[in-house]
């Protein structure tokens, strides 16, 4: 290595442990006002946004160039000017305080930096839809420019807005933990207990690849980051068995995708959530776990039956852990997330639950001489500086998201876009449902989910809630299709991710992804009919609403892949999937409907099954020792680099 690498890999270090350290110490001693700590925030993600990623790829690794480090010196000023004068920016009124040439100066410098940072760090298309909604105020609006300019640096209402505090508050905390959880040997005892768990089964590794990614996923709360994690461990072990590459790949990608909805911690739009609703992060949880839980079962069943179907055996149980030998020797490490659970019930807030997990997992490591090994004071410097750059990427995206927000809310726009959608279905609910999923999944198609969410709850919830939707509802629904956009095609960002491992065409594993997780694109219509299944409402209600939807989560599942009690023909199949559908609208009527169609389906499925299905070609699987790779973890930058050299948004 040069000398000019080590010296910058040496300062990315030092910035960046430096910046976990201070959140910490923000969580812990509470924070400064509200300017001081977004600004500080911004100004940590921005250095290492200009420090990691130079303007042109081709310049990757190498020293920053003087353009770059003429963004880096903006951003410390942009940054620096609302923390010096803090007592002006607190005491000033917006609209009637004048604003004076400096404030214009590093308005404008605080803008283009960050626009510049996102497309670094995430690519261009969410920059180029702030410009485009800046373009629309500036040319198209009778808002004078110093106003905008005013409003979106000087206010903590839209680039210092709700995205912002978010970000500086909760998600990095929480970053740091799934960092350092999976540096410290978290991860290792997740894919242990998930191999020991289902390894055996039929098409065991596909098994163990949801599990590991729900797993995991509540941790880190990003599609990207679980692919890179745990599938290079399964979808190895996948392929091994006997599963085309496409499919493992579209597994993993599925599976891990999951990890944005999946309590106790989500991803970092959940948090968004929290604010934009006014509950606590623990009510959110509660509203995504039962849909969570449904998303997980609809994977797992549709790789149980493509296992029947193909004759895929499961892994030798010599050669897999043992449950109670997992947990006899690992177990503890489980604690830090029941410590964060534990704190969320008793009503601390999520940040001081998330400092409480961070600070746990050392002493849990070394509670017991089985982990002990796990730490060393390097990983603990390599966890906090992997904690902060996988930070980066949430901290920009809610930057240029606050830009979006800002515009929205100076010029009413959201009003506007509401009515636009209220006409064009015709003030029908079903017409604006499917319009908000399509919205959904293009945002988040170019920009990641916090970002994506967030533009929606702008544009598209008051629609939805003006046609009747319950609120909660409302937002989980365009949170889900903002969070599937990361396997739907074209710009599938972790079906990307999991081609580069399981070596597939990146369309074939696309439409794999699809097929295995179309029951995901169901469920947010289901809670929305039946916001029961968000745990809202009278309990015998929730205790119905969980019976059916397992039940028809169930059937429409085997109705895809063809298989639930046998081989299943296309008039069973399509009985499986019309009693699914049934299914969905909660009332006694559509309930006793689909439970004729899917005891039909049933009683056709046992009487006539479809011939067995006897796959060609399908390779010779060892049945000896199956060797398992080696778990590679996320190296710090990884992320930040494979975003800038694909061009494609790393959704978190």
């Amino acid at each position: 290595m040069e000398r000019h690498e080590v010296w910058l890999k040496r300062t990315i270090t030092v910035v960046a442990v430096t910046m976990s350290l201070f959140h910490l110490y923000v969580a812990y001693f509470g924070p400064p006002n509200a300017f001081t700590l977004r600004a500080t925030h911004f100004g940590f993600a921005l250095v290492l946004a200009y420090l990691s990623l130079p303007m042109f790829a081709s310049r990757q690794g190498k020293a920053p160039s003087p353009l770059d480090w003429l963004f880096l010196v903006g951003s410390l000023a942009a940054s620096a000017y609302p923390i010096v004068e803090q007592q002006y920016f607190n005491t000033r009124m917006a609209y009637v305080g004048p604003v004076s040439a400096t404030d214009i100066s590093f308005a404008i410098l605080m803008i283009v930096v960050v626009l510049e940072g996102t497309r670094r760090a995430i690519g261009p298309i969410l920059p180029i839809t702030a410009l485009i909604f800046l373009g629309y105020q500036v040319f198209f609006t009778n808002t004078h420019l110093i106003r905008l300019l005013e409003y979106q640096y000087m206010t903590t209402d839209a680039l210092f807005g709700i995205p912002a505090q978010v970000s500086a508050t909760y998600v990095v905390l929480f970053v740091i933990f799934g960092a350092l959880a999976e540096r410290l040997g978290i991860g290792k005892l997740f894919m242990d207990f998930a191999l020991a768990l289902t390894g055996s089964q039929a098409g065991g590794p596909a098994k163990v690849a949801v599990v590991t990614s729900g797993l995991f996923g509540s941790v880190s709360g990003s599609a990207v980051a679980n692919v890179m994690t745990t599938g290079t461990f399964t979808i190895p072990l996948m392929k091994r068995i006997g599963y085309p590459p496409h499919f493992a790949g579209a597994v993993e990608a599925v599976a891990s995708t999951g990890g944005q909805i999946m309590p106790p911690i989500m991803g970092a739009a959940a948090f968004v959530m929290a604010e934009f609703l006014g509950v606590s992060y623990l009510k959110v949880a509660a509203f995504a776990l039962l849909p969570a839980l449904l998303y997980y079962l609809a994977v797992f069943l549709a790789v149980h039956f493509e296992a029947k179907k193909q004759g895929l055996k499961g892994l030798p149980k010599a050669d897999l852990p043992r449950v109670g030998e997992v947990l006899r020797e690992r177990g503890h490490l489980f604690l830090p997330l029941f410590i964060i659970i534990g704190t969320l019930m008793v009503g601390f807030s999520a940040p001081f639950s998330a400092l409480m997990g961070i600070l746990s997992v050392v002493p849990v490591v070394l509670m017991r001489s089985t982990t002990r090994s796990e730490f060393t004071m390097a990983k603990l410097i390599d966890g906090l500086e992997a904690g902060a750059i996988n930070s980066v990427i949430v901290a920009m995206a809610c930057a240029t998201a606050g830009i979006v927000i800002g515009v929205i809310a100076q010029t009413g726009l959201g009003l506007t876009f509401t009515s636009v959608v209220r006409a064009a279905a015709q003030d029908m609910l079903l017409p604006a449902l499917l319009l908000t999923m399509v919205a959904g999944i293009v945002l988040g198609m170019g920009m990641p989910t916090t970002p994506a969410y967030i533009v929606q709850v702008a544009l598209l919830v008051p629609a939805l809630v003006r046609l009747g939707v319950a609120v909660e509802a409302a937002h989980m629904f365009v949170l889900y299709f903002a969070i599937l956009s990361a396997i739907t095609p074209p710009v599938a960002i972790a079906v990307y991710a999991a081609c580069g491992i399981s070596r597939s065409a990146v369309w074939d594993t696309s439409i794999a992804a699809v097929k295995l997780a179309l029951t995901g694109y169901i469920i947010p219509f289901m809670f929305v009919f039946g916001p029961s299944l968000l745990l809202i409402g009278d309990w015998d209600k929730v205790a119905m609403s969980v019976v059916t939807s397992i039940t028809g989560v169930t059937l429409l599942t085997g109705g895809l892949s063809g298989y639930l009690l046998k081989p299943a023909n296309w008039p069973t199949r399509l009985l499986y999937i019309a009693a699914a559908f049934t299914l969905i609208k909660p009332g006694l009527t559509t309930d006793m409907i689909g439970a004729g169609l899917g005891a039909l389906g049933l009683f056709l499925n046992w009487r006539w099954p479809a011939p067995d299905f006897v796959p060609r070609n399908r390779p010779m699987v060892d049945p000896g020792h199956v060797e398992a790779p080696q778990n590679a973890p996320i190296e710090p930058g990884d992320l930040l680099e494979a975003s800038a050299h694909s061009g494609h948004p790393r959704n978190g």
